[in-house]
């Protein structure tokens, strides 16, 4: 490879993995803060028998107990008559992580249930019909029932790595349901025979609670054949990956993880004969399951593998983000999740609510149980707030339903406030009559404002929103009322009056100002409520009142140290505001600022063209002015005040709210500057429409200007590329490498010289041939397929230009792994070469001695043999790693010995020796007689004496194509680490044959191994009926590279395991039928032209 065109692509393709590669080292391993607070417990874990049954004993089953008080295990495990709740641990997770869930529902059944804040709650009604009703949902003012916490002890074992540690792990958790549901027997008999009056009813199925792989875990034990029928219908997962294994490598673990779901599929599909009458109900009907996912600062499992899309219905379980979940509104790092106060607490309480307060276990019905994970979990955003940012959440709100009668009169499912709360209108001050738009509170002054909707909601301004920190009904009310005169309901007015109160979703807030003084202001407190209405709401009426609580203690509840409110009517066209692409790109180098100026609308829907998902932005809101004119002070005071202080007295802490279609709702408090990033997953071939893009709202106060500026981060982007798009370099990676070989075999098919590995590689590089057909044509089958399938399209420019970045990334992984390899062959080669050219030691007398033994002379006859034995013995009986390390060990030496036969060929022909210190005439030690000596001879070399450059020549090809073969190899034996990783560390713990599927595919790759390692085996197989034409393997090549490149794009890289199998089966199969073939006389395939060989 000569040009420096050819070295300033290889080299521009290797800086670009590598800047990419630093880039996202660099931000993984600074430290994320987050705002968790510890939980503190006093654990004690009591282990439970196991049965005669269990044939291994390696995992153990214990149960919790809150206490530092020692208690008597026997004594304690009769007692028991809780809910059972199984935690199942993670990938090299204990057991030992289930103390703090269970620390803190201890606490909160004996605390009880949290008062309720009468904010909006999240949607009853599904899209596809499914209507809940609220009133069917149990409110309690004490548990029932405690949680009894069981946990299993899966010895730490790394059930990401190795599908049969998954498979084990399924195995032992269905026998430890089964056991726990024993348990609670065999604790009632006990007490019965002690004399205990028992009325309860035993427990019939158990919670299962699965932290990362133990969330998949327990979705494969529901499905296990062994387990008993209605064990389990409530599984609630924490950052696990559902829809794929986080890095896809191994065969068996894909192919499990294919398995498990496609039977969740099946067992929510309803029953029907042949005639197509309904015959029994879905065989997961009763189960449900809900996924909590980290967020964006999970680094280990992206919300895209954490959803239940296409395995769970949205009428049985949902995703949501820790980000989403009401009073935690926090991401968290993977392990933290465990023991985030903030998001256990919440957990806690959510699970002591699904226990029925008649009958003391699980409520049985699913849309119940749902409906109380909806609840407790989901924020009560109104789709209409949601439409604004072009977000659709599978279920709508509680919407404003009227229903007019004949009359008149007006029916709503709108809750109305608590009469305990003891403040109407009657006791209010005079009313304020509000004529412009926006509407201002600054303090609890016990008035109510009216607002004339129809002529402050005219010219556009449909929609009116609302941000305060007043509690609703404690602090603050708003009702609509209808237009005098309109109705001809004989019902007077105030019957008439709807309370939309409850309509006031709560978002986190900042901390509160700090008064320096009793009754003084600082600044303005942060929002902690929005209220929104949208023209559908407000339809049929004319007025909105604003009733604020006056300022003494309202119900026992002392009013907030600094009140606000501020509400506008607004028209959302006007303040959308959009970052383009180019800008975004630019924003890494210099920042782009959006100018707000005063009197704009509150809420301002501000577009980021590319997701923040894959180019998160720090976005600041700067306050520029806040009316300092228009504030009613001396034109002397407001001069001497500080601008900044001013505004901070005036104008609220700027609320941003994003959406993404994967990770859901983000609120982010106290905008003033911070990185927004959202756990997005665009440009992959499975995102939907609408990914590739980040709709953010700002909530501002419309009396102050703003500067908006956002900077993307080149760390950030550089970490989300790679967390993101892993899984699709490494199928691309095994894509590169087949291409490469594929130019090596159309060379030796049409009698050129056979290049390089990075030769190959270089020239597959080039544009607009062979890239563009190589990179794109791919591409253009996945579009097409998801084109005349329902499989979801994705947006083509965002997935075309992403593809190609990680297309060009693999490559350059392959460059650098083949310059790897060849300067170690060539290091190895010289060395080797010139010391057994220069000095001729005593062992090359002791190594002839010993390959005179009757077993290494047939060893040394057929080495591929021997080869192919071994590692077929490895790869089935110990582990597939093992086996594919010898085939990679062989081509090892393979590419050593024909090396080291080019440079001694290379320097005989040459008067000096290899390294250059030659004295300007040939060696005397080199003669044709012994210029092997002591040096391996492959089967292609030639010893006629005037066929020097011919023979150096065809051990440089022979090179060649061995080192192409080994870096495939190679990048097998790299996707089977881990599982060899996770099986030494079982060495201890006895011993289990691998999975056969594993097994057989690695058989395919080492017949590959044997049937084409050399050059002549160029003929795939003949075209039946079709005589003297055959399949090459460059076309061979050419189809394994683009199904190796579709397993990318589908996030399955495992997959290339499946192309190198057929050829290696396929190949073994034609070599068998050749022989026969050329015993017989027939040629069977065509060679070369011309091999260089005299």
């Amino acid at each position: 490879m000569e040009g420096f065109k050819a070295n300033f692509r290889l080299a521009t393709v290797v800086v670009l993995s590598v800047g990419i590669a630093l880039l996202g080292v660099y931000d993984l391993l600074k430290p994320i803060s987050n705002g968790c607070t510890m939980t503190y417990m006093y654990p004690t874990y009591i282990p439970i028998s196991a049965t005669k049954s269990l044939s291994s004993s390696k995992y153990g089953l214990y149960l919790y107990h809150e206490g530092w008080k020692q208690i008597n295990f026997d004594e304690h495990l009769k007692q028991l008559n809780g809910v059972p709740v199984l935690f199942i641990p993670g990938n090299g997770g204990s057991y030992k992580q289930v103390r703090s869930l269970a620390a803190e529902s201890d606490r909160a059944y004996q605390g009880g249930p949290p008062e309720p804040m009468l904010y909006q709650e999240a949607s009853l009604i599904f899209e596809d019909g499914l209507e809940i009703d609220a009133a069917s949902i149990p409110i309690v003012n004490q548990y029932t029932r405690r949680l009894d916490w069981f946990a299993v002890d899966l010895e730490g074992e790394h059930s990401a790595m190795d599908g049969q540690i998954l498979e084990e792990h399924t195995e032992y958790v269905v026998y430890a349901i089964n056991r726990i549901l024993d348990r609670y027997k065999e604790s009632k008999d006990a007490r019965v025979k002690e004399g205990a009056v028992e009325s309860s009813s035993l427990p019939n199925n158990v919670i299962l609670v699965g932290h990362s792989m133990g969330g998949f875990v327990a979705r494969a034990a529901v499905v296990h054949p062994n387990l008993r029928k209605s064990a389990v219908e409530t599984i609630l997962t924490l950052s696990a990956p559902h829809q794929s294994p986080p890095v896809a490598l191994q065969p068996s673990l894909g192919h499990y993880y294919e398995y498990v779901n496609q039977a969740w599929r099946k067992g929510y599909e309803v029953q029907t004969s042949r005639s197509g009458t309904h015959t029994s109900s879905p065989r997961l009907s009763r189960v449900t399951v809900i996924s909590i996912s980290g967020g964006s600062n999970d680094y280990q499992i992206r919300s895209k593998l954490e959803s239940l899309d296409g395995i769970v219905p949205t009428t049985h379980g949902f995703m949501i983000s820790s980000m989403g979940v009401k009073n935690v509104w926090l991401s968290m790092e993977h392990q933290v999740i465990m023991w985030c106060n903030q998001l256990v607490v919440q957990v806690s309480h959510t699970l002591l609510s699904l226990v029925d307060p008649e009958t003391g276990h699980l409520i049985s019905g699913t849309s119940k149980r749902l409906a109380i994970f909806t609840k407790m979990l989901q924020s009560g955003v109104p789709r209409s707030l949601l439409g604004q940012s072009g977000y659709h959440q599978q279920s709508p709100h509680l919407s404003l339903k009227k229903e007019r009668k004949s009359s008149g009169s007006v029916k709503t499912n709108i809750t109305a406030c608590p009469s305990k709360i003891r403040w109407s209108s009657e006791g209010l001050e005079r009313d304020l009559y509000i004529k412009t738009p926006t509407v201002t509170i600054l303090a609890m002054d016990g008035r109510r404002r009216w607002l004339d909707i129809k002529e402050l909601g005219s010219n556009g301004r449909t929609s009116f929103v609302l941000v305060t920190n007043l509690l609703p009904c404690y602090g603050v009310r708003l009702h609509l009322w209808p237009e005098k005169g309109t109705s001809m309901s004989s019902s007077p007015l105030s019957e008439r009056v709807v309370e939309v109160t409850s309509k006031i979703v709560q978002v986190p807030s900042g901390p509160a100002p700090r008064q320096i003084e009793p009754g003084s202001q600082t600044e303005q407190p942060p929002p902690s409520a929005v209220f929104w209405l949208d023209p559908k709401d407000m339809h049929g009426f004319r007025f909105l009142t604003i009733s604020v609580a006056p300022s003494p203690t309202v119900s026992g509840r002392p009013p907030p140290a600094a009140s606000m409110a501020v509400g506008q009517f607004f028209n959302p066209e006007e303040g959308r505001k959009e970052f383009s692409p180019i800008s975004l790109l630019l924003s890494m180098y210099s920042q782009k600022d959006i100018l707000i100026k005063e009197d704009h609308p509150i809420v301002i829907n501000i577009t980021f063209s590319i997701s923040l998902g894959l180019l998160p932005a720090t976005v600041s809101v700067e306050t520029t002015g806040c009316g300092i004119k228009k504030s009613g002070l001396p034109v002397e005071e407001a001069g001497d005040m500080n601008s900044a202080t001013l505004c901070k007295l005036r104008c609220f802490p700027p609320v941003a709210l994003a959406w993404d279609p994967t990770s859901g709702l983000h609120i982010f408090p106290n905008l003033y500057s911070r990185t927004i990033e959202v756990d997005s997953s665009p440009a992959l071939w499975s995102s939907t429409l609408g990914s590739e893009q980040t709709n953010v709202l700002l909530l501002v106060d419309p009396h102050c200007s703003y500067k908006t500026s956002a900077a993307v981060s080149l760390t950030a982007a550089g970490r989300r590329f790679l967390l993101l798009y892993n899984s699709q370099i490494v199928g691309f990676s095994f894509a590169v490498v087949f291409f490469a070989l594929m130019r090596q075999a159309n060379a030796w098919e049409l009698d050129l010289s056979v290049p390089s590995l990075l030769s190959a590689v270089e020239s597959n590089l080039r544009m607009p041939l062979p890239f563009l057909p190589l990179a794109i044509s791919p591409i253009l089958i996945a579009l097409l397929y998801s084109s005349i399938n329902p499989k979801p399209f994705p947006s083509v420019g965002s997935f075309f230009v992403v593809s190609m970045i990680c297309y060009l990334i693999a490559n350059g992984i392959v460059i650098i792994l083949v310059l790897t390899t060849l300067i170690l062959s060539h290091l190895a080669a010289r060395i080797h070469v010139f010391f057994k050219t220069r000095w001729r030691w005593g062992i090359i007398d002791h190594s002839t001695s010993f390959f005179s033994f009757k077993v290494i002379r047939i060893i040394n006859s057929n080495p591929s043999l021997a080869t192919s034995l071994l590692a077929v013995v490895l790869v089935c009986f110990v582990h597939p790693a093992l086996g594919l390390l010898i085939l990679v060990f062989s081509h090892v030496l393979c590419c050593h010995h024909a090396l080291c036969s080019f440079f001694t060929a290379s320097s005989k022909d040459r008067s000096e020796d290899i390294f250059g210190f030659g004295n300007g005439r040939k060696s005397s030690n080199f003669k044709d007689n012994e210029s092997e000596e002591g040096l391996p001879v492959d089967d292609h070399s030639s010893s006629t004496p005037d066929s020097t450059r011919s023979y150096g020549d065809t051990q440089l090809e022979i090179f060649h194509h061995r080192h192409g073969l080994l870096v495939l190899y190679l990048l097998y034996l790299l996707m089977f680490l881990p599982s060899l990783v996770a099986w030494l560390e079982r060495l201890s713990m006895g011993h289990n044959f691998p999975w056969f599927l594993d097994s057989m595919f690695c058989m395919g790759i080492i017949l590959h191994g044997i049937c084409n390692s050399k050059l002549e085996f160029n003929v795939f197989f003949p075209v039946p009926g079709m005589r003297g034409y055959e399949i090459r393997q460059g076309f061979v090549y050419l189809i394994a590279g683009y199904c190796c490149y579709l397993s990318g794009l589908a996030l399955a890289p495992y997959k290339a395991f499946y192309a190198m199998a057929a050829i290696g089966v396929v190949s073994f199969v034609y070599r068998i039928i050749e022989r026969r073939n050329r015993r017989g006389g027939e040629v069977f395939y065509s060679g070369r032209k011309h091999s260089h060989r005299h």
